[in-house]
């Protein structure tokens, strides 16, 4: 698991799930870590003109991470924020 549905204070809890996914589980990546299946699709969420910007922070974590070689967790999906 590398991505996981948390509530407002970064807890797994079933109302940070918006879609009542096992585990909390919002995305996944092989063990090559070169491919990741996630959902919500935060690429609709990237521009304040169509509504939402909160899809933005987990690309940007992501070449953060990818700039600076880290391979920790790279972002918990909070529905709303």
């Amino acid at each position: 698991m590398l991505l996981r549905y948390v509530d407002a204070s970064g807890r797994a809890t079933a109302e940070g799930n918006p879609n009542g996914s096992l585990n909390n589980i919002a995305g996944i990546i092989n063990r090559g870590r070169n491919v990741l299946g996630m959902m919500p699709h935060p690429e609709h969420a990237t521009e304040k003109l169509l509504g939402n910007e909160d899809g933005l922070k987990l690309f940007r974590s992501l070449v953060q991470t990818v700039r600076g070689g880290r391979t920790e967790r790279l972002a918990s999906v909070v529905p709303g924020h």
